[in-house]
């Protein structure tokens, strides 16, 4: 096992150097993402209304140990825009993608990235390793239909912070009082906030008007793969299965399923965290336990890939 002393840990804030790569997918389109540190490498790939930038620090933490490797999903950042045909399989193609490019076997995803790299470990054998947090998996038509529905609606018709609100009503991504509060007030409020960036900027963040589009594909991931957990049973990898006690029901519901089919699992959940938890501190999070997982899961000997029957 890997040297994890606290000494020779990266600090969460400091800011580490990195190069910035490109890549092809099948399709042509470019993935961009950054590179830092040293050692086997560790692909992240992130998740709903997340760019690269959100996982800095995650990175920064997990720079003493691996090579980590940041991704832009397509349509963000620096990677490509979307593309025709948008599924969960073009997303497959970016990571294997991004996989060959970097020679890393290690892959940790979040959310909707989550759903990606537990797609892409059903048939990408590069994956020798995977930790996921919080997959967004639906089950027994449990999928809010309504409110992506009413989100292109919206988006649609030019209502960003209408459907900025109705996307995190989606996900229950929300604080408590937010079910409370009227929507006329939520709406000036996400309006105010996105006037602030415009007049002062993001700190290298994409600006939420910009992410709010993004939802539209995190949408299509979650209603291409509700009702299709089961598929999962057939990934032979280690799988490290993360998530905060402050979570939504449903993706604890998630990950409850996948521990009981998932050939190889192993579950944590973090007291008092939330959703957010690998993010940045300055957009809700508190990645340091989640590096500390990690950096532990990954730098264990792998136990070999289990055969199904």
């Amino acid at each position: 096992m890997k040297n994890t002393n606290v000494k020779n840990q990266r600090v969460i804030g400091e800011r580490e150097p990195y190069t910035t790569r490109f890549v092809s997918s099948k399709d042509g389109t470019s993935i961009g993402y950054r590179q830092l540190g040293r050692g086997p490498g560790l692909l992240l790939v992130q998740g709903t209304m997340g760019t690269a930038q959100h996982f800095m620090q995650l990175a920064g933490a997990l720079a003493d140990t691996f090579t980590v490797f940041v991704p832009d999903r397509r349509g963000r950042g620096i990677s490509g825009s979307t593309g025709d045909q948008y599924s969960v399989q073009r997303e497959v193609e970016d990571l294997e993608a991004v996989l060959a490019s970097s020679g890393a076997h290690y892959v940790f995803g979040l959310s909707a990235g989550a759903i990606i790299s537990l797609q892409s470990a059903l048939t990408l054998p590069d994956i020798h390793k995977l930790a996921i947090f919080e997959p967004p998996l639906f089950m027994n038509g449990s999928a809010p239909v309504g409110l992506i529905e009413r989100y292109e609606k919206e988006m649609a018709q030019g209502k960003i912070a209408a459907a900025l609100i109705t996307g995190m009503k989606a996900g229950q991504f929300g604080p408590p009082v937010f079910n409370f509060m009227p929507r006329w007030l939520l709406e000036s409020m996400v309006n105010m906030m996105m006037g602030k960036e415009e007049k002062q900027g993001t700190n290298d963040y994409p600006p939420m008007r910009e992410l709010a589009s993004t939802l539209h594909n995190d949408f299509q991931l979650v209603r291409e793969m509700s009702n299709k957990l089961h598929i999962f049973r057939t990934i032979r990898t280690e799988v490290l299965l993360l998530g905060g006690s402050q979570s939504p029901a449903y993706l604890k519901t998630a990950l409850d399923h996948l521990e009981k089919i998932l050939p190889q699992a192993k579950r944590i959940e973090f007291p008092g965290l939330g959703h957010a938890a690998a993010w940045n501190t300055d957009r809700g999070g508190q990645p340091e336990p989640v590096a500390r997982e990690l950096r532990r899961f990954f730098g264990e000997p792998s136990l070999g890939r289990k055969e199904i029957s």
